[in-house]
């Protein structure tokens, strides 16, 4: 099986774990689970499950489990191919929604809700993410570096057509920061339920966003 489908039906297996609310990771994102030499067994397996429960629940996600030790040896291994594959994916996906005329706020406002749409529909994407700032220090890294990038860029083009003034470089990328850290604050509080399961974001909570995208990044310096 080429790499890249096993990472696709990876993600699918991490979202079925996750919007079943079951504990995520402890099969894919457990060094001790992940190394060929610590194949499952009554010893090694997440708290709660038996091997045959694990077994099950890879195999649910369309990875073999022998095919799954060949790919990944360990917690690391998982992160830095899993990452940029869904990293990209979420950009793909941000981009594909976002029609060539929209400018200024009306394209960040796509912008936020085709982010928090991935998110619903592939709710373990902030899990991989935090789990690669410790155990793949590099593709995290790697993963803000092109999220980074490709903002700037779009927000030059809107300083370029002049939806945007009064900013400098440093502090365009200043604000890239700002707004990613408020749509991840904004997804962990408010897109999921007490049960953890995905929900949609209260519109006022979007209409306080663009209040402040709207009353400062793009009003008049």
């Amino acid at each position: 099986m080429p790499l890249p489908k096993i990472i696709v039906k990876l993600d699918r297996f991490l979202s079925k774990y996750d919007q079943n609310n079951k504990v995520l990771g402890s099969a894919i994102l457990d060094d001790e689970v992940n190394c060929p030499s610590h194949a499952p067994t009554a010893g090694n397996v997440p708290r709660g499950k038996s091997p045959r429960d694990l077994s099950a629940d890879t195999g649910s996600g369309g990875v073999a489990q022998g095919t799954f030790y060949n790919y990944f040896k360990s917690r690391q291994d998982v992160l830095n191919k899993l990452l940029p594959y869904m990293g990209r994916q979420m950009l793909d996906h941000i981009a594909s929604s976002l029609p060539r005329t929209l400018a200024g706020p009306v394209r960040e406002e796509a912008r936020l809700r085709a982010f928090l749409d991935y998110l619903n529909a592939h709710p373990a994407f902030y899990r991989i993410l935090y789990e690669a700032e410790v155990f793949a220090p590099e593709a995290h890294a790697e993963h803000f570096r092109v999220l980074v990038t490709g903002y700037k860029g779009s927000l030059e083009r809107a300083v370029e057509r002049g939806e945007i003034r009064g900013f400098d470089e440093a502090e365009l990328e200043a604000v890239i920061y700002m707004l990613l850290s408020a749509r991840s604050y904004i997804s962990m509080h408010y897109a999921r339920d007490g049960n953890g399961q995905a929900k949609a974001v209260p519109e006022h909570v979007i209409k306080a966003y663009m209040k402040i995208l709207t009353r400062g990044l793009f009003s008049p310096a």
